[in-house]
């Protein structure tokens, strides 16, 4: 597993990446629930806020839920 001080500032960008992209489409956190469920993820939106609010969810998740919501590009320019 690789040093939490080297990958925090990746979790935070990955985790306002993924904030940004919720809130320009105006999705809230039970509706990516709501459509994660669609694919067979089972995410409560309390679960959803706090993996979110950690930033340490994995690629997978990341692109599930920019998959569900839509999200073909992302920058990773700050």
């Amino acid at each position: 597993m690789a040093d939490s001080s080297l990958t925090a500032p990746y979790e935070e960008q990955a985790k306002n990446i993924l904030k940004g992209e919720l809130k320009r489409r105006g999705i809230t956190y039970a509706l990516l629930a709501e459509k994660l469920k669609d694919k067979g993820a089972h995410e409560t939106e309390r679960n959803l806020a706090n993996k979110i609010s950690r930033g340490s969810f994995t690629a997978a998740f990341f692109m599930m839920c920019m998959d569900v919501i839509g999200v073909r590009q992302v920058s990773l320019e700050t």
